[in-house]
């Protein structure tokens, strides 16, 4: 597949992608990950969606300030998922493709899960520090081997009961620590090459575009509604990936 195919199907799955984080505020990095691993190698999917992901969380951490305040809070996270998501690249540079469609499932049928049925135990204040440790390093994990580490995010947040801004605040600035190093560890290891970089950068726009287009279509549908059929669809696409890794 030549640049301009690759820049094509990308900027789709991007518009796609972004509509659907601009109706019901998730799924960026779900939905446009798993769907370029339809037509691409994972590496590569994952690499064409770090500049839009980054970007994208970027503006949701700035537009809901109170970013230092943030930062304190979950600064054991940050730290935790930034270290183990760089180490975790580094030393899985050689994986087969299969690993990674099973991380890559995992981390998608984890998400889909939690955000339809599963309701997580109350995290008390004494065990914050060693919760954040602990879900910060698996979300390192899981998101160095397939580019989406939010189910372990999505778990703590949701364990510690925190209130709506705070949880949208929390888990965008986590998304966008998790990326950078993320980032970084890409270029390191050679999967973000000067060509998929410059893509990246391009599918910023069809992205901010599907955003636009999805924020507009989210007060003439039914939202909660939309969301659980997206995320049965997250389901079903993260099952297939799984299927593809095992079989």
């Amino acid at each position: 597949m030549d640049l301009i195919e690759l820049l094509a199907i990308g900027a789709v799955v991007f518009v796609i992608a972004g509509s659907v984080k601009g109706m019901v505020g998730i799924g960026l990095p779900t939905a446009a990950i798993s769907m370029l691993t339809m037509v691409i190698d994972p590496r590569t999917a994952i690499a064409l969606g770090l500049v839009p992901i980054v970007v994208s969380n970027a503006w949701q951490v700035w537009s809901m300030g109170d970013i230092r305040g943030a930062f304190q809070r979950y600064w054991v996270f940050a730290l935790a998922l930034g270290v183990s998501v760089f180490v975790t690249v580094l030393l899985s540079a050689e994986v087969s493709d299969r690993v990674i469609f099973l991380a890559l499932g995992l981390s998608i049928v984890s998400f889909a899960v939690l955000n339809l049925r599963f309701t997580m135990p109350r995290l008390p204040d004494r065990f914050d520090k060693l919760g954040q440790l602990g879900f910060g390093t698996a979300g390192g994990i899981l998101g160095g081997l397939s580019g989406v580490w939010v189910a372990p995010v999505i778990m703590y947040m949701s364990a510690r009961q925190v209130p709506k801004d705070e949880f949208v605040r929390a888990v965008g600035l986590l998304l966008l620590i998790g990326g950078v190093p993320f980032a970084l560890a890409y270029v390191q290891q050679g999967f973000l090459t000067p060509e998929l970089g410059a893509l990246s950068v391009a599918l910023v726009v069809p992205t901010l575009l599907g955003f636009s287009l999805g924020a507009r279509l989210r007060s003439r549908l039914s939202n909660e509604k939309f969301r659980k059929l997206v995320l049965y669809v997250f389901l079903l696409l993260g099952l297939n990936l799984l299927r593809r890794g095992l079989f």
